[in-house]
């Protein structure tokens, strides 16, 4: 009688029964499926008990197996075919809701098959790994798809470089960083083609070091405009490449009809958008009236992308990951192709456009007493800049609906004063480039009140959506930001006592609190270092499911509603409303996704996408900064040698680091420069002093500097003390400061007083 064939070792370490006889083919299968180790030849005989003779028939099995198409793979590690070894090498190709998503990092079935997509499962919170990353990791098919279990990083293969060109007398050729962090250049063993002083790519041309860099992309010039806002993008992985997919579904979606009949019309009512001179796009527009009661009815009309851009799509695919729009001074990286973005989404005048509609009482007191939410058809009356509006109002030639806005907003202003927000009136810095996109100037932004009518108007239709969505216990996507923590107001009392003022720590910390404080400085030069202090205490703000209230607006609960188009998060709160108040409309397209209410696996959890989108929008506000640093630099390069007014924003044994009063720009004044004496580190203080002259530079000191270097490709500078004998000179802030402020200092993180654009509209 033959023998039956014997059942595969299961994963775990029982061992299986022993049968004479060959595995049958599926066998084999269910074994590599089980096995938690690659499955080579080896491991299937040891699991089924083979030996001698048996083993040359396990070879013969196995590739008859793999001729049939069962199985792929080496004699050390099957698997099956069409699948993914149990162990093997995975390369990131992006960043979905804070989860590294991998393919294989070869994959090479047919040309037909689409390599698998895996979601890396990693320890701890939030994604460690980048795209472009290489992983060896243990993989698992699991119902909802592949997942993989990383087991440690491995070197990137094609990891790409971002530098500028330099060849040296000997004819070698250096890439130059273009990160001020980075001080070493690295040897190009293959220039492809590249030349002296031009931006490229490049990869490890090896896994030694010494095996250099070699060429994959010239980008030209990197002095050229458009060039600095390029670094960026390409330092900071920053998407800016729509597929076709998605390009072909924005132009889908822009043809979606507007049903009059499921919106409300509100193409009667003056209704005006308020932005910036240069925007691309308006997503946001107001109207108010009065009541007749003393109060105001107020309109605040919202792009309604939602009805665009449907969850589960390729727009939303993108959106999703993009997190948010980038602004440069020269280009900006929107959420959304510019079909969308910049066309039928935008609330342009005189134009039928598809809004979600936030429908305001607002009493004598400012205080918003109802609201509801529909979506409508609005026809903006007049898109304005912010100058225009102004003046038109200082000068009484404003028409009748902006005479009601001023008047409704300064109802919210009173209700705003006796809320008591954080009020800290920082500096933005504005880039002006000409039509060649050369740098033409750089000023601080003038704060107006048009400004802040457009800003308390959002702020109302914030709340209310967050109060909406609360009253329907639906999902919020709230907007975050905690009280500063014990330990950064305690380094805010040390540099406070340096100024012989106080900060108890055992009272209730408010906005209100700091606001007080900043209003009893009369010496407005003390005034500004201590407003820079207090911004430093802050803590950062994010997204989140879970409510801990807004600290900086004095506000419990606040959503962001009102930029569709340039933030995902406000998408999130758009989708949640489309459910909670049943405002939805399918999309009469069938290639269209049909619900624009929120996904279920948002509707569940949104903590993950909100994860990712405050990474975006951190990694968003770092290439935003990074290149203003480039243009300052840029703008700087033809002063080199003048002197300037700073003020000491950081202090480390190597230096000082200073910006210039008035415009911005981080730059080193290296210790060597303050003089031929000694200086020591006084790193609780966070100063350096001579140990002869006792000399002391600190946090917030004023010293006239000369500017000796401007590195536009990095954004670096480089100060010196205006002696050009390098004598240590004496603070200026020593003289104009209470004698007691010598010393002072500040525990953290050096600051920047300049923001960068768009900085009010991230509250």
């Amino acid at each position: 009688m033959p023998s039956m064939p014997r059942p595969p070792k299961p994963a775990s370490k029982a061992t299986p029964k022993r049968v004479a006889g060959l595995p049958t083919p599926q066998q084999v299968l269910d074994f590599i499926a089980q096995s938690s180790e690659p499955a080579g030849k080896r491991e299937i005989a040891r699991a089924f008990g083979l030996k001698g003779q048996e083993n040359i028939q396990l070879k013969a099995l196995l590739k008859d197996m793999a001729d049939e198409g069962l199985i792929d793979g080496k004699r050390t590690a099957f698997h099956r075919m069409g699948g993914v070894p149990r162990v093997t090498v995975l390369r990131v190709i992006e960043i979905e809701d804070g989860e590294a998503i991998a393919i294989p990092d070869t994959w090479q079935p047919d040309d037909a098959t689409p390599p698998p997509r895996l979601r890396l499962v990693e320890r701890g919170k939030g994604s460690a790994l980048r795209a472009g990353d290489r992983v060896l990791a243990r993989t698992e098919e699991a119902r909802a798809g592949w997942r993989a279990h990383p087991i440690k990083k491995l070197p990137t293969a094609s990891e790409q470089l971002l530098g500028v060109v330099e060849i040296d007398g000997a004819g070698k050729g250096w890439l130059a960083p273009v990160d001020k962090r980075e001080r070493h250049a690295s040897p190009i063993s293959d220039l492809g083609g590249a030349e002296a002083g031009q931006l490229v790519l490049a990869e490890p041309a090896g896994r030694s070091p010494r095996a250099g860099v070699k060429v994959t992309a010239v980008l030209g010039d990197p002095l050229a405009p458009r060039a600095f806002s390029l670094i960026a993008i390409h330092k900071h992985g920053i998407p800016n490449v729509f597929s076709e997919d998605c390009l072909a579904e924005a132009e889908l979606a822009a043809k979606l009809p507007l049903s009059e009949e499921k919106r409300e019309d509100l193409r009667h009512l003056p209704i005006v958008a308020i932005d910036p001179s240069d925007a691309g796009d308006h997503d946001d527009a107001i109207w108010a009236e009065p009541d007749g009661e003393g109060g105001f009815r107020a309109l605040v009309a919202i792009a309604d992308v939602s009805f665009y851009v449907r969850p589960g799509g390729e727009l939303d695919r993108e959106a999703r990951k993009r997190g948010n729009s980038v602004y440069f001074p020269d280009r900006v990286v929107p959420m959304l192709p510019e079909v969308l973005s910049a066309d039928v989404c935008s609330l342009r005048a005189g134009e039928d456009r598809a809004a979600m509609a936030c429908h305001m009482t607002i009493d004598a007191q400012g205080h918003v007493t109802e609201w509801r939410f529909t979506r409508a058809i609005v026809r903006i009356a007049e898109v304005i800049a912010y100058e225009e509006a102004q003046a038109r109002v200082d000068d009484d030639r404003a028409a009748p609906y902006l005479a009601n806005l001023w008047a409704c907003w300064r109802a919210l202003a009173s209700a705003r004063e006796k809320r008591d927000p954080l009020d800290l009136d920082l500096p933005e810095r504005r880039v002006m480039l000409d039509e060649q996109g050369r740098i033409t100037e750089i000023r601080l932004r003038e704060r107006l009140d048009a400004h802040r009518v457009v800003e308390d108007f959002m702020i109302a239709a914030n709340v209310a959506a967050a109060k909406a969505l609360e009253s329907k216990v639906a999902p919020v996507v709230y907007r975050l930001h905690e009280a500063p923590s014990r330990e950064k107001l305690v380094a805010l009392k040390d540099y406070l006592a340096t100024f012989d003022r106080k900060l108890a720590l055992g009272q209730v910390i408010t906005p209100g609190l700091f606001n007080r404080m900043l209003k009893d400085i009369a010496d407005e030069s003390e005034k500004a270092l201590i407003m820079e202090a207090v911004l430093r205490s802050q803590t950062q703000a994010y997204y989140g499911p879970g409510n801990v209230g807004h600290f900086g607006l004095s506000l419990g609960s606040y959503a962001h509603f009102t930029s569709p188009i340039r933030r995902y998060a406000d998408l999130l709160v758009h989708r949640a409303l489309v459910d909670a108040f049943h405002l939805e409309q399918p999309a009469p397209k069938d290639d269209l996704p049909p619900r624009s209410g929120l996904a279920e696996r948002d509707r569940t959890d949104l903590g993950r996408v909100s994860e990712a989108i405050s990474t975006a929008e951190r990694r968003a506000m770092a290439a935003e900064r990074e290149t203003i640093d480039r243009y300052v630099a840029a703008w700087l390069s033809a002063r080199v040698g003048e002197v300037f007014d700073t003020r000491i924003t950081g202090v480390q044994r190597f230096g000082l680091f200073a910006t210039i009063i008035g415009l911005g720009g981080d730059g080193l004044v290296p210790v060597s420069t303050l003089g031929a004496e000694r200086f020591s580190y006084d790193e609780k203080a966070q100063a350096l002093e001579g140990e002869q002259s006792g000399i002391r530079y600190g946090m917030g000191d004023i010293l006239r500097l000369r500017l000796a270097e401007a590195n536009p490709l990095t954004g670096a500078l480089k100060f010196e003390p205006e002696d050009s004998a390098g004598m240590a000179i004496e603070p200026r802030g020593k003289r104009e400061l209470p004698l007691k402020h010598k010393g002072k200092h500040l525990a953290g993180k050096r600051g920047r007083p300049g923001n960068i654009r768009h900085q009010g509209r991230r509250k």
